[in-house]
């Protein structure tokens, strides 16, 4: 008996409903995601046993880290950095800034200001800072900090950045993130003057420890 030949065919499958969801998922990941910024402070946190996370949205990050010298040696001080994850709410922070200082930026220097992912430069070296190359300001950055001192009496420019902010958007979410080894006593000095500002509430920023560790 003979073999039953089954006729071979073409078999043609269309792939356009396919595409059409991949660019849809594309699209979606991309509007909904969130591009970290190269950071110039690189801060290493404490680790902690607590699972409360931070909000990703809204958020005022203060981050605290350790001077060093010329030669890379601890000082025994500490900087302090400050971030805004909204670009826009950032530009005001900026403009509410220069008009309480009475620093004027140009086109250039507020763009260049809107890209940094951490800002931390006294305000009356901001203009030169800012004109900086991109590179020169992620070497500078780090040399520098947010004032914490006092101003004939009345609020820090730290206090003044974190008003500014907190008048942009009142439901601003505040944490610190600070380095496990920054000196205490420049975390208090930090959280101190939250606390003469009302700010009582914010969230500490560390690593989950591992069971074992």
């Amino acid at each position: 008996m003979g073999k039953v030949k089954i006729k071979k065919s073409d078999i043609w499958i269309d792939m356009t409903p396919m595409s059409d969801v991949m660019t849809l998922l594309l699209t979606f990941f991309m509007l909904c995601s969130t591009f970290v910024k190269n950071e110039p402070v690189k801060v290493n946190t404490p680790g902690s046993v607590s699972e409360i996370k931070v909000p990703e949205n809204g958020v005022l990050t203060i981050l605290v880290n350790p001077e060093k010298d010329a030669a890379g040696k601890p000082t025994g001080e500490g900087q302090v950095f400050l971030s805004i994850d909204n670009t826009k709410q950032l530009g005001e922070t900026l403009s509410d800034m220069t008009s309480r200082f009475g620093v004027s930026l140009n086109g250039a220097q507020i763009k260049a200001f809107n890209t940094e992912s951490t800002f931390g430069v006294p305000m009356n070296e901001l203009p030169a800072y800012l004109s900086m190359s991109s590179e020169n300001r992620a070497k500078t950055l780090p040399t520098k900090g947010v004032p914490l001192d006092s101003i004939d009496g009345g609020m820090s420019e730290f206090q003044q950045w974190v008003d500014a902010a907190r008048t942009v958007n009142s439901d601003i979410k505040i944490a610190l993130k600070a380095d496990g080894k920054t000196p205490y006593k420049t975390v208090k000095k930090v959280m101190s003057e939250l606390q003469d500002m009302d700010e009582s509430h914010y969230y500490m920023i560390t690593q989950l420890k591992k069971e074992g560790e």
